[in-house]
């Protein structure tokens, strides 16, 4: 039987049974009347004092703190990630505990009110005290809590309010052990990271104590042209022991703050907490519809009479999403293919203390590039984010921080762990319960791993844990699936007899794939993903996570030249680009994937990362981890997604070339582009898939300046300066491998070119530090080998030419192979072991040949290995 395509309203919330019976609502009318509301909010943004590390007595009043550093929030003790070979001795990655004071006059407050300290977040274990009296401890670092403070405070004079804050790296013993996630790829930033406030409520007030949520929750129960109908759940709670006669008051408003519903419920509010359930019609709903239409109501509560008011206000939007497992994602009955990507939080020399500001220069660049979803990696992203998707219109995978382990030993979670992993994922659905944006909650990523690739560790099963959040948010919201990031099912690498099949665990499944970048070719990921489909046709599936490193200082002049370094270095700009060139239209043409996720939008820091240009940076970002720089991929994604005209020319950053005949690529969503050359007309190249491509253009020596133009829109232009070799100085290729360099002497050798056959392997490890010979280590590493040729453009005329070869098998075998030359024999039976008298070390051999053609061709049979060429000028 197939899973049931599901039908989803939205923000939806298991409701438990209510003593109050909706009441039928009033027709529409003015705004009544506004009474003062008695709650109000302090922000404590200044004014903090902050110590790293511990120290004795920092919770009692008297402590003297006058030698900490002042500090205003956000705040974070952490910023790593450098665009740089080595790891600096100032980068802020220390893991521990830091303390926070402030001093608060109570005189600030307002009088005969109860008050909550507020955290929007706090990396990663906060112990909260007040006047030196614990007032709670909250474990996990990106949802927000609440504590109610008032019996700690001293009114009409100063209080002192300490955070112990503890980001320690999880480990038995630690005091993360049981606070997920206990592993990622990503750094978990300590401190007061986001804003701290304080709200103030009368007695009888919207609960503040409903797991960080807003006390107040929407959904819409059925749509049509004419009407939707909105159920309000009212979370409320009485510190009287008094009952009080109260009116939970409810309206909804349209964007332009007109009254479109209200209803009025009396109730007597009993001490403790409580529910009220209310029933609002909006007559000719306007549909949150995307990016196309991102209409948002407000719903408002207010509760009054006894002793005083309280009010809250939350944005929400009506539609309805389903998704199938052929067809994909609809929204209000219309399929929407969804095409996005992930988005870590951090920013270079930031880290996670983000202001406002930060979080809008994010959501701008993902809309530019003309993404319709974001996934929100791996972890409860700020409150302004979830806004922001709202507004813009962006669909939105929300996720708990599960990643990567569920335990440090053999044994299934622990049940301080499991307890941890739910109170997280409570705080997470009621805090983000009334975004419209949000459609599913993800519950697990990579959780398999561990078990995946027979590493020494955990051998712990991830199921049961995932069953029971799946069950929890299921509960918590029945109309909104669940769903799990999958790492290792079916893809290529030995795997452990014991993996666990993660499938089916969740109601949707998204499957994080790198083909072509750790593992396999890049073509394989449609062919896999149509077997993971066939292999569970009642699952709807996605591809969750895609992507490839790409580092802004290195190049390539062809990316198929040589095998990918992916945890190391280089890490070529270009090689990104025709990553996600090869893999975006294999996605695309796939309607049963209901979303794709490029891995990521921004670069973000990762201490397990040496890779590229950069330490402690994840590099497969599409902008720079500072948001200084788009790179290629990014502009290859905005030609096919977004209706903003514009072109770009790639490998701008390749400024230096190395060869004086180049590709001219343009990414545009233009049908056709034309092209100059310092001024010279090139012509008119039409743009396919958002490809643009200007063929081998012979280049003057010196200043290259290109130019291109939309042809439908020639003032849509972008140009370039590239620096051209003179090619009477000739030609030099680093065989077999992504990255050329420059000679001590200063003659630039290119990344492998022009040729045709064979396979580029990599020497690398250990081996690689035992390679010797006469030619420069750098062509050592990478190698062509097979049968294979070489079509090289040159001037016509006389020339030597250099082959620099190695055998790289440390156990020498047979090998030979013979060299034409425009089609003459030059060498035969070249054992390369014999030539440099032993395997590992490189060795030359050159030979004189006659261009007639403007290209030099050579042919390389039998069994061939070649490191590198280098064709110099006779006299030379």
């Amino acid at each position: 039987m197939r899973f049931p395509t599901f039908l989803l309203l939205p923000v939806a919330l298991a409701i438990s049974a209510c003593a109050a019976v909706p009441n039928k609502p009033e027709a529409a009318a003015a705004p009544a009347p506004a009474a003062a509301a008695d709650r109000s909010v302090l922000p404590l943004m200044s004014g903090w004092r902050f110590h790293l590390g511990e120290a004795e007595g920092a919770a009692a009043p008297g402590h003297d703190d006058s030698g900490w550093q002042s500090v205003r929030l956000p705040h974070s003790w952490n910023h790593l990630g450098e665009y740089r070979l080595s790891r600096s001795e100032d980068v802020a990655n220390v893991q521990g505990t830091g303390w926070y004071r402030l001093t608060l006059d109570a005189a600030a407050l307002p009088a005969g009110r109860r008050h909550f300290l507020q955290f929007d977040g706090a990396g990663n274990v906060a112990d909260v005290y007040v006047n030196g009296t614990p007032v709670g401890r909250h474990a996990g670092a990106f949802s927000r809590f609440r504590f109610d403070i008032t019996d700690a405070l001293r009114p009409g004079g100063p209080n002192v309010i300490a955070v112990r804050a503890n980001n320690e790296k999880p480990a038995p013993g630690s005091a993360t052990e049981h606070v997920i996630p206990l592993l990622g790829d990503f750094f978990i930033h300590g401190g007061l990271y986001r804003g701290v406030s304080i709200v103030s409520v009368p007695d009888v007030h919207i609960d503040l104590l409903d797991h960080g949520g807003p006390g107040i929750y929407a959904r819409t129960v059925a749509v049509s042209v004419d009407e939707a109908e909105v159920a309000i759940l009212s979370r409320l709670r009485n510190a009287d022991r008094r009952s009080q006669a109260m009116t939970v008051n409810a309206e909804i408003r349209d964007a332009e703050g007109n009254v479109v519903a209200r209803t009025a419920t009396p109730a007597t509010i009993a001490s403790g907490p409580s529910e009220i359930a209310q029933s609002l019609r909006i007559p000719a709903p306007r549909l949150w519809n995307g990016r196309a239409d991102p209409y948002l109501y407000t719903v408002a509560v207010t509760l009054s009479g006894g002793t005083g008011i309280d009010r809250v206000e939350e944005k929400f939007g009506v539609r309805t999403f389903r998704i199938d497992p052929d067809q994909g994602f609809f929204l209000n009955g219309r399929h929407m293919p969804l095409h996005g990507v992930s988005r870590h939080q951090d920013w270079l020399d930031k880290g996670w203390a983000l202001t406002d500001a930060d979080h809008e220069r994010d959501m701008a660049l993902i809309a530019e590039m003309g993404a319709n979803t974001v996934r929100f990696a791996h972890y409860q992203h700020a409150e302004k984010w979830f806004e922001l998707s709202d507004e813009a219109g962006m669909v939105v995978w929300a996720e708990l921080p599960f990643v990567n382990k569920v335990s440090f030993g053999d044994m299934p979670a622990s049940p301080e762990l499991v307890a941890n992993a739910k109170a997280q994922l409570v705080e997470l659905i009621r805090q983000n319960y009334n975004h419209p944006s949000v459609v599913t909650w993800g519950i697990g990523n990579e959780v398999d791993i561990d078990l995946a690739f027979k590493r020494l560790g955990p051998k712990a099963d991830a199921r049961p844990l995932l069953v029971t959040l799946h069950d929890l948010a299921r509960t918590e919201d029945p109309g909104r699936p669940t769903v799990i990031a999958d790492c290792c099912e079916d893809t290529p690498g030995d795997k452990a007899d014991y993996l666990p099949i993660l499938s089916g665990s969740s109601d949707l499944m998204g499957y994080n794939r790198y083909f072509g970048w750790y593992y396999g070719k890049v073509g394989d990921l449609g062919p896999h993903m149509d077997a993971l489909h066939a292999k569970h046709p009642s699952i709807p599936i996605s591809v969750s996570e895609y992507g490839a490193g790409g580092a802004l200082s290195q190049h390539t002049d062809n990316p198929e030249g040589g095998p990918i370094n992916t945890s190391g270095r280089p890490h070529p700009e270009e090689f990104q680009s025709w990553w996600h060139e090869q893999s975006w239209p294999q996605l695309e043409q796939r309607r049963y994937l209901w979303a794709n996720w490029i891995w990521n939008m921004i670069d973000f820091s990762s201490n397990i990362r040496q890779e590229g240009d950069a330490t402690d940076i994840n590099d497969k970002g599409l902008v720079s981890f500072d948001r200084a720089v788009k790179k290629d991929a990014f502009f290859y994604y905005k030609a096919n997604w977004s209706d903003e005209p514009f072109v770009h020319i790639t490998s701008r950053r390749y400024a230096d070339r190395a060869y004086p005949v180049n590709d001219i690529r343009v990414y545009s969503n233009a049908p056709a582009v034309t092209a100059t050359l310092n001024g010279r007309d090139l012509g008119q190249a039409a743009c396919s898939g958002g490809i643009c491509l200007f063929p081998q253009i012979a280049m003057p020596a010196g200043t290259a300046t290109v130019t291109v133009r939309s042809a439908s829109d020639p003032a849509i232009a972008d140009s370039v300066e590239w620096t051209i070799p003179d090619a009477a100085n000739g030609i030099r290729i680093n065989a077999g491998d992504l990255a050329g360099f420059v000679h001590a002497d200063g003659r630039r050798v290119g990344s492998d070119h022009w040729f045709s056959g064979g396979t580029a392997k990599r020497i690398g490890g250990k081996t690689a530090e035992r390679l010797t010979g006469e030619a420069d280590p750098r062509y050592r590493t990478g190698y062509r080998e097979g049968a294979f040729s070489y079509a090289i453009p040159i001037p016509n005329g006389r020339w030597e030419v250099t082959l620099i070869t190695l055998e790289p098998n440390e156990e020498r075998k047979v090998r030979t192979f013979d060299v034409s030359a425009e089609g003459r024999p030059m060498m035969t039976a070249i054992d390369p072991a014999k030539l440099a008298g032993a395997p590992l070390k490189a060795a030359t051999r050159r030979f004189t040949v006659e261009v007639q053609d403007e290209r030099l061709d050579l042919t390389f049979t039998g069994d061939a290995v070649l490191s590198g060429i280098e064709v110099e000028p006779i006299g030379e």
